[in-house]
């Protein structure tokens, strides 16, 4: 029943949203330590920084001035590293 509606309304759904973090738990396993992992995990994901970028629209010249600055900061700082 899903994929008519898929196709009707022409959704296209990125891979990215339908997989889902799994932890292997073992019998021993201490729960802090495994919430512990799956916060790590899901940290890696960057999914909280995209959910935070995406609260309010981000002009593309405003993206362009933060990507310039970032690379001024950069290279000034590898020169000072030399």
């Amino acid at each position: 029943p899903e994929s008519w509606f898929v196709n009707l309304f022409n959704i296209s759904f990125p891979s990215q949203i339908l997989t889902m973090l799994s932890i292997p738990v073992k019998e021993n396993d201490n729960i802090e330590r495994c919430l512990k992992r799956f916060k790590k995990k899901f940290d890696r994901t960057k999914k909280m920084k995209e959910l935070r970028s995406r609260r309010e629209f981000v002009k593309p010249s405003l993206l362009n001035r933060e990507a310039r600055k970032k690379a001024v900061y950069k290279t000034a700082k590898s020169l000072t590293e030399d």
